[in-house]
Parts: structure tokens; sequence; C-alpha cells
């Protein structure tokens, strides 16, 4: 089995054949980079089947099938564009989708051409996405995994690993951070966020931002939640840049930087959470 959670390419082959069987003669292959929310397999050259990994993953997929769509047209790069959406059978117990392929590389250093220009780029996919109408989108909540919402949801997560981290840490300057983000209210009406803008859901080519992936954790909210690429990925010129771009107010700030915060403690990632700590204009 190639696959994790019951999920391998002989599933796939056997859940496209009886659900999307004009598809039944195209290969079947994993990814060369794959996530760990779904599992994801080529289906010819041109389409992919997404799969959940566990049932908390799920509810993403009808959420995607409904709303990409509606998306893509006022965004400046494609995004996961649904062609069939799979019924659970042959003991998967979960929904699945089948999508066009998008080609690109994963964002890193090696991939993008110039990084501030990049930031800038990203920075217009997010204002993009916050100027479509949220009228009827799903309200942020589990589905998404609490992005969207105060980040007071992860209070508790985040004062463990702070005491885990008592002395690899200044964890006085951390608690601050947090306490700031979760006293920084938000007032703002609520706009469409992607929920996981991350190298990894960013895709290349030439250079260049060439689509985003991966709205598994969007939802309609505050977007404060997108910014936490500034200190994951950007620095020095690329951070201002994006800033600049995204044009957001302190108190979205200061939440974003408690997302940041959050997500670094609890995988432990030293990097980010330096950065987020001596960030000059945090």
């Amino acid at each position: 089995m190639d696959g994790r959670a019951g999920i391998d390419a002989a599933l796939v082959r056997r859940l496209i054949a009886a659900q999307c069987p004009q598809w039944s003669d195209r290969p079947v292959r994993p990814v060369d980079v794959d996530g760990w929310d779904n599992r994801t397999y080529r289906l010819g050259d041109d389409l992919t089947v997404r799969l959940p990994t566990a049932g908390a993953y799920a509810a993403a997929v009808g959420k995607e099938h409904r709303w990409l769509p509606r998306l893509a047209p006022w965004l400046p790069v494609p995004i996961p564009e649904p062609v069939a959406l799979g019924r659970p059978a042959f003991g998967y117990p979960h929904p699945w989708s089948v999508r066009r392929w998008l080609d690109g590389a994963t964002a890193s250093p090696a991939t993008v051409g110039d990084l501030t220009a990049f930031a800038v780029a990203v920075g217009e996919f997010v204002v993009a996405l916050q100027r479509i109408d949220p009228t009827g989108g799903p309200t942020a909540g589990a589905h998404c995994f609490h992005r969207g919402t105060p980040p007071a949801h992860y209070d508790d997560e985040t004062r463990k690993a702070l005491a885990t981290l008592d002395g690899r840490i200044d964890t006085v300057r951390a608690e601050t951070v947090w306490t700031t983000a979760l006293t920084a209210d938000w007032h703002g009406p609520p706009t469409w966020f992607h929920g996981d803008i991350a190298h990894g859901n960013l895709l290349v080519r030439d250079g260049h931002l060439a689509a985003v992936i991966d709205f598994g954790t969007s939802g309609v909210g505050d977007p404060a939640c997108d910014l936490v690429i500034a200190w994951t990925m950007f620095h020095g010129p690329s951070r201002d840049a994006f800033r600049a771009t995204v044009a957001q107010d302190e108190g979205t700030w200061a939440r974003a930087r408690g997302w940041a915060l959050w997500k670094a403690l609890i995988t432990a990632d030293l990097r980010v959470v330096d950065e987020v700590l001596t960030d000059p204009t945090g």
C-alpha cells in the first residue's frame, strides 16, 4: 500500500471505475509532493483525485466543490477546479473529489525568482480574495479548524506549548505577543480567507506565482490568519512589500502574529518563533 488511512492507488482505481467510468482507462499514480489532510493522485495528465485521510478533513470536500468555482473568476491566479464529486465506497468512508491538475513547483527560495515581487503577488491574491462577496459563504468554525475566528480558541494549546518550551524560547516575550493577539478584537466585516497561505500551497512557474491550492481551511470571517506567511516565508524587503500590499490595521497584524506564534509553538518551529518575536515592525 502506497498511502495511509487505507488509501492507495488500487482504491483510487476502484472508485474511479465505479463512479467515474469515463476515466477508468487513465493511469493512477501518487503525486510527488503530498499533504497530510488529503492523499492526492494523478489521474492521467490533466486530472487529480483528492481523498481526505480522516473524518475531520472530509467537510472540506463539499465546501470546496461548491465554492471554488464561485471564487475562481475573481482571483488573479488559478485555483483548483473541481470536476466530479465522489461518494464513500469500498470501505473508504469519506467523500472525495476529482479536479483539474494545476502545474507548478512548490514555492521555495529555489523556485521563486524575486521574493519581493512574489510577496506582492501573494498579497494581491489575499486582497482579491477578501474583496469577493462573502454572502452565504461558510462562516468560520470547526470546518476550517477555527481559522477566521479569534485566536483565543487555541489559548489552552498555546499556553501548554509555552510551558513546554520554557527555557528554549523567550516565553515572557512570547506570552506578550499572544496576549496582545487575544486583546486585539476584530471589528471589521467578515471576508473570505484561505486559511493556510503557506509555501506548500503556493505553486510557482518561471519564478512567479502560478496558482494557489488547498482551500480546505477556507471560510468567511477574520482574515488575519492569511497574513502568517509574513513570518514563515518573507523577511526584510519582501515582508515589507507584503505588508504594504495587504494594507491591514495594527489589530489585524497583532492577531496574525498570534496565529503565527501558535502554529510555530505547536510544531516547535523555533525559527518562526524567533522571526515573530524579533520582527521590528510587529
